[in-house]
């Protein structure tokens, strides 16, 4: 039984989407960043509702939000993705369907683009 659920994100998912953001900076892979953001500059720094959190036994073990490209009007359309998996739930499959509901969810608020950069040695399973 699949137990996975994918969610949008609530203000209270936001100390759990920090703590898996953090252990992505840790790995030295997953991101230039090298400290957590505070809850308000994360906030701010990412689209209003094109947030989703993949939450297993009440428990979010991944997440994945926009975040514009750019203030110009002209990239009003166009967002880059960033997604984290907790270290203990890599490899089942999650970023694929955090993927799946945002490039859906995107596409009906209007983006035409969005871009990601995945980072690591082949040694992280995503």
């Amino acid at each position: 039984m699949d137990t996975l659920i994918i969610r949008g994100m609530e203000h209270k998912d936001l100390k759990q989407v920090l703590k898996i953001y953090k252990e992505g900076i840790e790995t030295g892979l997953a991101t230039f960043e090298t400290i957590v953001p505070s809850e308000q500059t994360w906030d701010d720094g990412h689209h209003a509702t094109l947030r989703f959190v993949a939450e297993e036994h009440n428990r979010g073990v991944g997440w994945i939000a926009i975040s514009p490209v750019s203030t110009r009007a002209v990239y009003s359309g166009v967002g880059e993705v960033s997604v984290y998996i907790s270290s203990d739930s890599r490899g089942k499959g999650i970023a694929s369907r955090l993927f799946k509901v945002l490039i859906e969810e995107s596409e009906k608020a209007g983006f035409w683009t969005i871009q990601s950069s995945i980072m690591g040695n082949g040694m992280i399973p995503l």
